[in-house]
């Protein structure tokens, strides 16, 4: 079937005038039965609102008798005034009633436009006198299970009401604020609400009997460490890559310092941030370390302050942390004093004055502060023999601070008849004390030892902006910029020799002196290079430049596959912690999925179209496009005989699989939803695909012929051969206090299905018990990646998992103890 396809529309007049009569009629009864049920709701969801305002009345009747109570008034959860869209059922998209939500105008940012739709949904759902739990079973009582009456109605997420009986004993209740769980010991469910939006869950049949909502779910016993990370941050910091002399690379990604010694494939990390990491500096013993972070947001809300953490490379312990509450937005340069022993840190922060501080570190005394300046600070450092100057430059400045009496006192670098360059982006110390400054103009320029006047100038020393300046112990300086070229200068500043990065690896960002002749290189394009400076480059560590999302795990191989917003799809071995191959594609990434041979993977992108690549050679197997949206997620069916692909056009295409993944045919795409698809998982025979959506909609199917399941009996058994989506009776659980439904990103249950791991909004990766159908379920935490967390999954095996950062672009390797 071609992309443009009809759209399913069985109710529409366009669609009923090419029946025969009969089908005609069966289409219009079909559509009075909808239209009877919606107005039975209404009046239910009336009668409803009528009964809770005059509770209220009473219970506000009763608080004003009794004075001031803690509980929260149930009149705040209902609608400000009555809304079609609020507190009754949407039908499908093409049903003619009611305009879909999810229409072109409201994709763009579905999950907020979800959220909002749902906002008014009174906490206690929608109920009907003398009516079937689901409507979708009432309906389909009268009219059979034609394509065209295939509506929400059957969802567990969106439609479910509970019975209602006074004389009944009260279902258990959990209120978390903006959730709540109801358990239905009759039906057999529990229900739980997200933004006031019910989400109806079954539990296997020999669950009913026994599940106690009130009962306690268990910390898992295993636990994370984190083994490795994947990815350097080179596009937007400077001066973050050093040498210890205990032969370790110390450079920092996201919300974690890495300690990487080459020679033995080892990685040590220091975990004491808690949002990124902007800014490094290394103490002249060579073991003491200080970095600074941005100001964050804790998951409670609460703001996180910019701070420096000043800790021992041999121990990771912190000993110092300084400035909380002092720095704003975030730090940018750090560096310590050389001359006096280490003794005095300086610090600037990202403020819009750019402060520049002096401070005495191992007291936490702050012994001076200064505006910098109101443009931008690219570096900061003390004079190598005198620790009263400071010596800072950004744009359109060069500023030589000296430290007197508490206070810093400014000289500005006069240019005089050089051009003054637009900015000055770093600078570094001759050994005799002379200040050496790169620029934007490719000059490199140096300032005589006290003063603020030129001494030399070498003119166009680089084609474009100096963005690194290193001086050797031998006394050569070597020079790195955005033509990435790394070129060496005696002390007589004439050229020794050049050398050119590949353009793979991208412009070059920072410079650092390696054991012997070699030289550590850090690029924009987030790659650390070893080398010399006759070449010879090569990469020891590397990652994404862009946001990520796509993660696939190989289903026997030590290997998986990352891939992202910067059109880049890598294959890793996670024993190695080698990268295998990467590939250039023409579009941003979003989900990625092994064939269970092994043999191929599929990319989706973020406009519709989809790859099938060759895992050993990387080679383009196929490209197909379904709709222009993105697809969240690729799943192939255990069996290897079918592909589904979610999308943010609200359909699941299905794609008949042969030749081990190198032939796809479509059979069709899945009509139900009404937002976008966020989740797949497919049944262990391969015969049932479970789907969630941006409305916390949880929809069976039948993928071989694109029918949806609404039979709760038929599906409340089925066993499952992942668990990636987030929302089901066995991880409903994993949702925090107070969730808005968006902030747990992905979810994954190892193989030997004792294990959950969730990754979230927060930054955080939670290993949890399976199942995790206990409301609040208890987790283990781990911090590291510093933005939303977008992706996790167990490895083959369940000795490893991996997770992957949205913005701060790293990949981290967690060994499970």
């Amino acid at each position: 079937m071609s992309d443009s396809e009809e759209q399913p529309g069985d109710d529409s007049a366009s669609a009923a005038s090419s029946m025969e009569v009969t089908d005609r009629v069966a289409s219009l009864e079909q559509r009075v039965q909808l239209q009877e049920d919606e107005i039975q709701l209404l009046k239910s969801a009336l009668a409803d609102v009528v009964r809770r305002l005059n509770v209220s009345e009473e219970q506000q009747a009763m608080g004003s008798r009794r004075g001031p109570t803690k509980a929260r008034p149930m009149i705040a959860t209902l609608p400000l005034r009555p809304t079609v869209n609020n507190g009754t059922i949407l039908p499908k998209k093409g049903s003619g009633t009611l305009p879909s939500p999810s229409g072109p105008g409201s994709r763009k940012d579905t999950s907020t436009a979800a959220s909002k739709r749902f906002l008014y949904l009174p906490l206690s759902t929608v109920r009907r006198a003398n009516s079937n739990e689901h409507m979708g079973t009432l309906t389909r009582k009268d009219s059979g299970d034609s394509k065209g009456n295939r509506t929400r109605a059957g969802s567990t997420g969106s439609n479910s009401s509970g019975k209602r009986s006074d004389s009944k004993q009260r279902d258990p209740v959990f209120n978390a604020g903006m959730k709540r769980v109801t358990h239905c010991k009759e039906e057999g469910y529990v229900k739980m609400y997200l933004k006031g939006r019910p989400v109806t869950m079954h539990m296997p049949k020999e669950q009913v009997d026994s599940y106690c909502l009130e009962a306690r779910a268990d910390l898992p016993g295993n636990k994370l460490k984190l083994d490795w990370v994947y990815g350097y941050r080179g596009r937007d910091c400077r001066s973050n890559l050093y040498l210890l002399p205990t032969g370790e690379t110390v450079y920092f990604i996201a919300s974690v310092v890495v300690l990487f010694n080459v020679d033995e494939q080892l990685q040590r990390h220091y975990t004491g941030h808690t949002d990124d990491i902007k800014c490094l500096a290394v103490h002249p013993d060579k073991i003491t370390i200080a970095t600074g972070q941005v100001a964050g947001t804790s998951s409670d809300g609460k703001q996180l302050a910019p701070h420096v953490r000043v800790w021992d490379s041999v121990s990771l312990n912190t000993l110092h942390v300084l400035g909380a509450g002092f720095f704003d937005r975030a730090l940018v340069c750090l560096a310590f004093s050389k001359s006096n022993g280490g003794n005095t840190l300086c610090v600037v922060d990202d403020s819009n004055d750019h402060v520049l501080s002096v401070w005495e570190w191992q007291r936490e005394d702050r012994l001076a502060e200064v505006k910098c300046s109101n443009e931008s600070v690219f570096a900061a450092d003390f004079h190598p023999t005198d620790s009263n100057i400071v010596v800072t430059c950004g744009k359109s400045h060069l500023y030589f601070w000296h430290l007197e009496k508490g206070m810093l006192v400014k000289k500005q670098g006069l240019f005089e008849k050089q051009e003054k360059p637009k900015f000055v982006l770093c600078v570094t110390f001759a050994e005799n004390g002379d200040a050496i400054t790169g620029d934007s103009s490719g000059n490199i320029l140096v300032w005589g030892k006290g003063t603020n006047r030129i001494s030399h100038v070498i003119q166009a020393a680089h084609e474009g902006s100096i963005f690194a300046l290193c001086m050797l112990r031998n006394g050569t300086l070597v020079s790195g910029g955005k033509d990435r070229r790394l070129i060496s200068w005696d002390g007589s500043y004439r050229q020794i020799q050049t050398v050119e990065v590949p353009e793979l690896f991208g412009p070059i960002r920072t410079i650092a002196e390696g054991r012997g002749e070699t030289v550590l290189i850090g690029t924009t394009k987030h790659f650390v290079l070893q080398g010399s400076l006759d070449g010879d480059f090569m990469p020891i560590t590397q990652g994404h430049t862009d946001e990520l999302w796509g993660l696939a795990v190989h289903p026997w191989k030590p290997q998986f596959v990352t891939c992202g917003y910067d059109r880049q799809v890598c294959l890793w071995d996670s024993s190695s912690h080698q990268l295998i191959w990467t590939k250039s594609m023409e579009d941003a990434a979003q989900s990625a999925g092994f064939h269970p041979s092994g043999a191929v993977v599929a990319i989706g992108t973020q406009n519709g179209r989809w790859l099938v690549l060759d895992s050993e050679s990387k080679d383009l197997v196929t490209v197909h496009t379904d709709g222009n949206e993105q697809l969240s997620a690729m799943h192939y069916g255990p069996d290897g005989n079918f592909l589904g692909i979610g999308s943010h056009d609200n359909y699941i295409y299905i794609y008949a699989v042969a030749e081990n993944g190198r032939k796809y045919s479509r059979v069709g795409k899945c009509s139900g939803h009404s937002s976008f698809i966020t989740h797949l998982d497919w049944s262990v025979d391969s015969q049932y695909l479970v789907s969630n959506s941006g409305d916390y909609e949880i929809l069976y199917w039948i993928p071989s012929v694109c029918k949806q399941v609404v039979s709760v009996e038929s599906t409340r058994d089925i066993e499952w051969a992942t668990h990636t989506c987030t929302l089901g009776f066995q991880v409903f659980g994993l949702w925090p206090d107070g969730s808005d439904g968006t902030d747990v990103n992905a979810a994954c249950r190892s193989g030997d299905k004792s294990l959950l791991v969730t990754g979230d909004d927060f930054g955080k990766v939670h290993l949890f018990s399976y199942p995790c159908s206990q409301f609040r379920a208890p987790s283990h935490v781990y911090g590291g990646h510093s933005s939303h967390v977008t992706n996790v999954t167990f490895l083959h095996g369940d000795g490893c998992l991996v997770s992957t950062g949205g913005k701060d672009m790293s990949v981290m390797q967690w060994r499970i103890v």
